[in-house]
């Protein structure tokens, strides 16, 4: 996970090392964690990620199942208010998430009803999909979510340490309502891989936007160095505290996808372009990787940023297909993967 960080590799699970814990911070870990594999089981303290508080599953339905549920927001309130300091505390909400196992979302009570008539972003518009179905509830849900973190921001007032406490507020992905293939997220489109990403706290004062490129792995190394922290040299990502202070010189200019479980697939992503090829004899549930890949998405984000018009196998657009190729091998290669083959596209003469 992004904060309690380990050694990539050549570590037993039992042994892994969280930076925050050996900084003399208390580490606390609630909701979905659906990284274990236990199923139905308890999640052993050796494959807890160095966390010492736990209220956590790796079922997702045991966490998440509305008015029937396990776990309670309420539990980081009580985490916060009752340990003292410091403290390191991730808050892993299931929500908005589909049910996966009703195949629906379902928003709280009432909820559904204030958006009835709701805003369809042009990308869900252009496709048909479910949203027409489950927007209300999405939506119902992420009003939700904002009382919730609210709730939490309240805590930290009351306490008086919310002026040397940080709060991030992100997600693992997002939602295209079956828009792009037949289930809901794991695709390369904006819809599925951009995520929010909000830091509030001591040395990241506001409002600020920042327009470069980040990615999830950036979170770890953020963290630590806003904490004082030593970050190991193993930890993948960049801080972004120069980016908060508008030191932007040297930064990346890609961002690097990987695609699971519905398919084989990996994406570049730049200011512009979008790139992203799979691996026609991979199985996603099975198959971490592949040695050979073939260009399925190219978009021009600049004038198509909705992603509605493919451009990959086109003539003209050949020479950016193959920069983009290599940028994409190259990103493989930096995260561990062998260089793959990647075959060019050829739909049109």
């Amino acid at each position: 996970m992004p904060t309690c960080v380990w050694p990539r590799s050549g570590v037993a699970p039992d042994r892994k090392v969280c930076r925050f814990k050996e900084a003399g911070y208390r580490v606390g870990y609630i909701g979905k964690w659906h990284l274990a594999a236990t199923g139905e089981k308890p999640v052993p303290p050796k494959l807890r990620g160095g966390y010492d508080f736990w209220e956590a599953a790796d079922v997702l339905e045991f966490t998440s199942h509305p008015y029937d549920t396990v776990l309670y927001d309420e539990r980081a309130i009580d985490f916060i208010r009752d340990g003292g300091e410091p403290f390191f505390l991730f808050l892993s909400y299931l929500e908005p998430h589909q049910q996966n196992d009703w195949n629906r979302f379902v928003a709280p009570e009432g909820y559904a009803e204030r958006y009835a008539n709701p805003y369809v972003p042009p990308d869900l518009k252009a496709f048909p999909g479910d949203w027409f179905q489950h927007l209300p509830d999405y939506y119902g849900m992420v009003a939700r979510i904002d009382e919730c973190l609210g709730k939490l921001l309240t805590t930290l007032e009351e306490l008086g340490i919310s002026e040397r406490t940080i709060v991030v507020f992100t997600s693992d992905h997002g939602c295209h309502f079956r828009t792009r293939n037949t289930e809901y997220k794991r695709s390369c489109h904006e819809s599925s891989i951009r995520v929010p990403l909000v830091i509030l706290g001591p040395g990241f004062e506001g409002p600020r936007l920042v327009g470069e490129l980040v990615s999830l792995v950036d979170v770890a190394p953020t963290l630590l160095e806003a904490a004082g922290i030593p970050v190991p040299p193993e930890v993948q990502g960049r801080s972004l505290i120069p980016l908060v202070r508008g030191e932007a010189d040297g930064w990346r200019s890609e961002v690097f996808v990987q695609i699971s479980e519905y398919l084989v697939g990996r994406a570049a992503r730049t200011p512009r372009w979008k790139y992203c090829v799979f691996a026609p004899e991979g199985e996603g549930g099975r198959d971490p990787s592949s040695r050979r890949y073939v260009e399925r998405h190219l978009y021009d984000l600049a004038s198509d940023p909705y992603e509605l018009v493919n451009l990959v196998g086109r003539r003209e657009y050949r020479k950016v297909a193959k920069e983009l190729r290599e940028r994409l091998k190259r990103l493989m290669v930096e995260a561990g993967e062998e260089e793959p083959e990647i075959v060019e596209a050829k739909y049109y003469p």
